[in-house]
């Protein structure tokens, strides 16, 4: 079970990039597991291309600490070493006094070493103060540093002179140049998902794994890595209730907002998953419920739009439809006034400004297609788009933190359609699953 947390004194330290790289290049000798903390999507699909295996998501929000030990064991067990890619600063969470949703919980909750990134442009003694105050703020175990965008070997002999000093039983891991090798494209909701652009996303993971292995010392992440863990009988994750149905996943370059954990929980309460495309593809597997996740549709809203076959064939689709976000927008009549599915009664447009991000709460107001009335459940919301001219009445959530679609209402529900804005994970909401292959109307 060794494991390490690649955390970072901020955001925009590079943080993806370089545990990323480290996948990538520890890869090559040894079985690797990587994780994301926090609700995020996008970053795993770099690890999946790096370690060949799917990444996973650790949330203190989502998760109490049983299921976030079990969860890590799960997927952990049978692996060399595991990196867990940390979320905006080490100590960054829901609340300014204490720590659930940040790096630091899942590092106290695994009590996994960390390595500590920091952004050493100009710096010197002060990058050894930040260092210090991270190490002195919080009970947790910062074993090693990453000095990123150091300028010259002069910069690097300061900071080595430094950390002797100061510091001297906190490994140095390396020293990172300013490098545009290390940069990575970008947009409103993170990076470039993977499988918009997989073959130029390859060769960067690639380039980055040679350049960790040129700057950082692999076998002294290794070995930081290496401390016992305490193995915990089951815990309860997500309900199961068996129950078989084909469940037909919308999964391409548009809709691949999507953890992995979910299909896990489906298959375990005997769905069958049949992955298409309603962007290439001409018509819908043969199936009993459509599941369209999140994505970048309003990037993709005229192919989408001109994809006539597929949008007939999801009118004429006799089951019923789950769509999250992304998937809510392509079911409403147009996005940006660009025809879409129009299976709800409303439209979507784009706006500059967020209209949704934070963790979020809810209840069930009525059954559903992922829960049942009166059952509460946690979720994520992250998108710049808007509903507009709703003439749909029924909503089968309500939430008590966020935003949802109008009124702190969420879910718009027909009774064959449910679609809203809010992002589920299947131990954040542990009725997903088991509702979704039972649901009868």
């Amino acid at each position: 079970m060794k494991r390490v947390v690649i955390a970072g004194t901020s955001s925009e330290v590079g943080k993806t990039v370089i545990s990323t790289g480290i996948m990538k290049a520890l890869s090559k000798k040894y079985n690797v597991q990587g994780y994301k903390v926090g609700p995020d999507y996008i970053d795993p699909t770099y690890h999946n291309i790096a370690t060949g295996n799917k990444s996973r998501n650790l949330d203190s929000f989502f998760m109490n600490n049983e299921q976030i030990k079990y969860l890590f064991q799960k997927h952990s067990k049978n692996k060399d070493i595991s990196i867990i890619e940390g979320v905006r600063g080490l100590y960054e969470g829901l609340s300014p006094i204490d720590d659930i949703g940040s790096t630091a919980s899942i590092a106290k909750a695994l009590d996994s070493p960390i390595i500590l990134i920091v952004n050493a442009k100009s710096l010197t003694r002060s990058a050894i103060a930040i260092i210090k105050g991270f190490i002195n703020f919080d009970n947790v175990k910062i074993r090693g540093v990453i000095f990123n965008f150091v300028r010259s070997e002069k910069h690097i002999k300061k900071l080595k002179e430094a950390m002797q000093y100061y510091l001297p039983d906190v490994e140095i891991v390396g020293f990172i140049p300013r490098n545009e090798n290390f940069k990575v494209e970008g947009r409103h909701l993170g990076l470039v998902p993977t499988p918009e652009n997989l073959e130029e996303i390859n060769k960067k993971i690639e380039t980055w794994g040679n350049l960790v292995e040129e700057y950082l010392d692999l076998e002294k992440i290794v070995e930081i890595a290496d401390e016992d863990y305490e193995d915990i009988d089951d815990v309860f994750l997500w309900e199961i209730n068996e129950n078989y149905k084909k469940i037909g996943v919308a999964y391409d370059e548009v809709f691949n907002f999507y953890y992995w954990d979910i299909f896990d929980a489906l298959k375990e309460n005997k769905a069958k998953i049949e992955f298409f495309s309603p962007l290439n593809d001409c018509e819908v597997p043969d199936a009993d419920i459509l599941y369209i996740g999140g994505g970048y549709p309003e990037l993709f809203k005229e192919e989408l739009s001109n994809n006539k076959e597929m949008i007939e064939s999801i009118r004429e689709f006799d089951g019923y439809i789950y769509g999250e976000c992304g998937g809510l927008m392509y079911l409403t009549k147009s996005i940006d006034n660009t025809p879409m599915v129009g299976l709800l009664n409303c439209s979507s447009i784009m706006d500059k400004k967020v209209q949704g991000l934070s963790y979020v709460k809810a209840e069930f107001l009525e059954n559903c297609l992922i829960g049942r009335k009166g059952l509460t459940f946690k979720g994520h919301e992250f998108h710049y788009s808007k509903l507009v001219n709703i003439k749909e009445e029924r909503f089968a959530y309500k939430i008590l933190r966020g935003r949802g679609i109008i009124n702190n209402l969420d879910g718009i529900f027909n009774g064959r359609v449910l679609a809203g804005y809010l992002h589920n994970h299947p131990v954040a909401n542990p009725y997903f699953a088991s509702s979704m292959v039972n649901f009868d109307g």
